[in-house]
């Protein structure tokens, strides 16, 4: 075959196999690619390098890839009048292989998943070595239209790995799935034993309240005279004990006759303004200032506010 016959049929071989299925193929991953002007391809080393589990892209290219296969991005790309790719990841000095040299890294590799790919490219060596050239089929389906590249068959080989490898990825896109909606499914079902703890701790606060409010409104307390234990109080008795702490008026009256069982009974007072002044017929405003004089007087005490915003108020030790 002549010179020019071997050009044109390269020519129209040429992209015969998709080059993202044939990287795909050789390496088991969709790495970045540099296409020039004149059709070649170049690949980062450190993702085809990382791709196929070499630990160190220096030694690997050193060790299996020739100068004239491997190159930095600056140099690659000024041999065409191009600028370097924008963004980080694009360094100057970042080594590039070109497509012999991706096929010479995967050939020294050891992933069994290189394995079908390495078969192919012995065949095609063989098959060169015995007849002179490797051909490939064309397809049975032919794109149409005038100056329509001619489509080829992927080779056997090169279909199965990357059907092999396409059935791997979609497993482990399957397992990291389940592992995400357990890892989700974990984390409800923590933040719903986290929330029935805290529930439950507010419980017991709000119990471990309402124990030490009656315990200072029922718990009988030592008198002073002889250590004798004095009754708890009642409501007469509460009462009767507020008249002797200040002077009494008719609104104070009315709200203390209102409070007080209420304190005797619960042991605390939860109960908004508004539904007091409603109970006693007085302003919401006086009904603050009548809470106020006693508080002042020790006749009752503020524990803060309930979860609804109303005040909380219990008897004063006697």
């Amino acid at each position: 075959m002549n010179e020019p016959s071997k050009r044109r049929n390269s020519a129209e071989r040429h992209e015969a196999i998709d080059v993202n299925d044939f990287v795909y193929a050789a390496t088991g991953a969709r790495v970045r690619r540099l296409t020039m002007p004149d059709g070649s391809h170049w690949f980062p080393a450190a993702d085809v390098c990382k791709e196929l589990g070499y630990t160190t892209t220096r030694k690997a290219l050193l060790d299996h890839v020739p100068e004239e296969h491997r190159d930095n991005l600056e140099t690659v790309t000024g041999s065409h009048s191009l600028s370097v790719p924008a963004g980080r990841s694009w360094r100057r000095d970042l080594q590039l292989i070109d497509l012999q040299g991706l096929i010479l890294l995967v050939n020294a590799c050891t992933k069994p998943a290189c394995a079908p790919f390495k078969q192919w490219v012995a065949e095609v060596i063989e098959t060169v070595q015995r007849e002179g050239s490797y051909s490939l089929d064309e397809a049975e389906v032919q794109p149409s239209g005038p100056g329509a590249p001619i489509a080829y068959a992927m080779p056997e080989q090169v279909a199965e790995a990357i059907v092999r490898l396409e059935a791997h990825n979609l497993r482990l896109d399957a397992e990291l799935a389940d592992g995400q909606r357990a890892s989700i499914a974990l984390q409800k079902e923590m933040l719903a034993t986290q929330q029935a703890t805290l529930a439950t701790q507010q419980a017991m606060v709000r119990a471990m309240e309402r124990i030490a409010d009656r315990f200072d409104t029922l718990v009988l307390h030592r008198g002073a005279v002889g250590g004798r234990l004095a009754p708890a109080p009642t409501t007469e008795s509460v009462l009767a004990d507020w008249r002797q702490r200040l002077s009494v008026t008719e609104d104070v009256w009315t709200v203390a006759r209102v409070i007080a069982p209420v304190l005797v009974e619960r042991g605390e007072l939860r109960e908004p303004l508004e539904s007091i002044a409603a109970r006693t017929g007085l302003s919401v405003r006086r009904v603050n200032e009548c809470l106020r004089l006693l508080r002042r007087h020790a006749c009752i005490r503020s524990r803060g506010g309930a979860d609804d915003g109303a005040p909380v108020y219990v008897l004063h030790q006697l």
